[in-house]
């Protein structure tokens, strides 16, 4: 089996690479910077890519590669600021904060680059994201590709299998980027696609039976595809060494509790309910600070479990569905990678634990989830149903987390998913609810004064939680649901539309 290489410099997308390789059919590991050349060697990749990352190659600390890569023979893909390493190790020159670029930007080619052939039109859209340029290629390297104001978007070396990008082609955002990839992979580097997930998954299964070996594992579902194909995944593997507890944490939207464990009655799963409403809205209680409120959770849900193991003889692992968005946002992946936020099942986990941790599904994204699960036979509502957060409403209700507040969340959500789901579109959407603000404004109802909060209607496209882009809800569906919230939610008399995309903004408001 072919194998691609990635070495990740701290870029927020490098498992989006990594994704966007193995979408081909094609095996990719990802490795970190520092990687000794030895062991990168020793792997026998048929190609190599050097990640984006968020520093500048000009900072003293800034990870850098060994410079007998460029002379392994094997082709070699860099990437935003992989381009620039690749640059200023092989001797160009680099200028630090002359030219900025974010976002689409449009990019002209020579045609002559075996990455821009076939389907790859001489001009097209790039997501861009760097802050330096590069001022001189290497020797030996030639300019392929520019933006409109003139800055280097590709190079690759005159007789060298060395390449250089500086856009993202992994982004959905930069079209013709999985053709470009594909050039890299097939018509560059001759990989072979025979890698696919039903390998994964029996790979992944007997990984399960040897870590776990013939101890009991209990699993936290929460009704969503996550904690739900790798409970189906790690049950394949261990049998009914598996026990599944559904904790209410207080947090969920309406009736939720019920509709899961309905669901679960139709999977062969062991579950236990438990109702730990109170302990988490007490530890809540005063708490405004968003971090503060994941540590919070990631700590009581941990406590709940040991308590619930403990009545389960033998249970010793943790089975949690935790996916790569959840590790590379909180800076778990590659060295010198950002934090964004920490997560429940994530960062918010305690330093003790009595459990040690099963994730089989932290390399997957979601779609690559929804995937397996669909290999695994697992129903379609559960495979289909939007992300929800491990926090669960606390991360959607800004400010302290208080029953009365939440009551009110819970009925203002529920008006607005009940409204477009109504829209033929809404299959499409990758997640729509609402966001209650500590913000109160002044209304008017009937003939009364009001000051009530104010409630936020978020609706996204996305293909895989890295980047997404607001959805245009028909002005109806909008009024219908604004109108049904004033008269019908006690404590809002505000509803506004969130139209920021991500970047800049995350999905999720805290």
């Amino acid at each position: 089996m072919d194998n691609i290489l990635i070495l990740d410099c701290g870029s927020q997308f490098t498992q989006l690479i990594a994704r966007r390789v193995r979408e081909q059919k094609v095996h990719s590991e990802i490795l970190p910077w520092d990687t000794a050349f030895e062991v990168i060697q020793a792997a026998g990749p048929k190609g190599v890519i050097i990640s984006g990352g968020p520093q500048s190659v000009t900072d003293e600390d800034a990870p850098s590669v060994p410079d007998a890569l460029f002379t392994m023979g094997v082709p070699i893909l860099g990437v935003c600021y992989g381009m620039q390493l690749m640059t200023k190790q092989m001797g160009g020159s680099i200028t630090s904060g002359t030219s900025r670029e974010y976002g689409r930007t449009a990019i002209f080619t020579d045609g002559r680059s075996p990455l821009f052939t076939g389907k790859v039109p001489a001009s097209f859209e790039a997501w861009m994201s760097h802050g330096d340029r590069i001022e001189r290629l290497p020797d030996g390297f030639r300019c392929t590709a520019k933006t409109g104001n003139g800055v280097f978007a590709a190079m690759e070396h005159e007789t060298r299998p060395l390449y250089g990008l500086q856009f993202h082609p992994e982004v959905v955002h930069t079209q013709y980027g999985s053709e470009i990839l594909s050039n890299f992979l097939f018509a560059i580097c001759s990989c072979t696609p025979d890698w696919d997930l039903g390998n994964w998954i029996d790979q992944t299964v007997e990984g399960i039976r040897r870590q776990v070996g013939t101890d009991r594992v209990v699993c936290g579902l929460s009704g969503g595809v996550d904690s739900s194909v790798a409970a189906v995944l790690t049950e394949k593997a261990i049998g009914d060494r598996l026990d599944c507890i559904f904790v209410n944490h207080g947090l969920l939207r309406l009736h939720e509790e019920h509709h899961v464990l309905e669901q679960y009655k139709r999977l062969n799963l062991r579950v236990h309910y438990v109702d730990a409403s109170d302990a988490f809205l007490g530890a809540l209680r005063g708490v405004t600070d968003p971090e503060r409120k994941r540590k919070i959770i990631g700590e009581t849900f941990i406590r709940v479990f040991e308590s619930e193991a403990r009545k389960i003889d033998g249970a010793k692992w943790l089975l949690q569905g935790t996916l790569y968005p959840d590790v590379i946002e909180s800076g778990h992946k590659g060295k010198g990678a950002s934090v964004i936020k920490s997560h429940h099942n994530v960062g918010g986990l305690p330093e003790h634990m009595d459990l040690a941790l099963l994730e089989p599904l932290r390399d997957l994204f979601k779609d690559e989830v929804r995937g397996t699960g669909r290999m695994l036979n697992i129903p379609e509502d559960i495979i289909s149903r939007q992300p929800f957060p491990g926090p669960g409403l606390a991360v959607r209700c800004l400010g302290e987390v208080t029953s009365e507040r939440l009551e009110t969340l819970r009925s203002a959500d529920a008006i607005f998913r009940e409204e477009i789901a109504k829209w033929e579109d809404y299959p499409s959407i990758w997640q729509a609810f609402v966001v209650l603000l500590p913000v109160r404004t002044v209304g008017v109802m009937g003939d009364s004064r009001t000051y009530s909060e104010t409630a936020v209607l978020r609706a996204v496209h996305s293909h895989d939680g890295m980047t997404a882009d607001w959805v245009h809800v028909p002005y109806d569906i909008l009024d219908r649901t604004a109108r049904r919230i004033c008269n019908e939610v006690q404590g809002i008399n505000r509803v506004t539309l969130d139209v920021t995309g991500k970047p800049p903004a995350t999905i999720e408001w805290e």
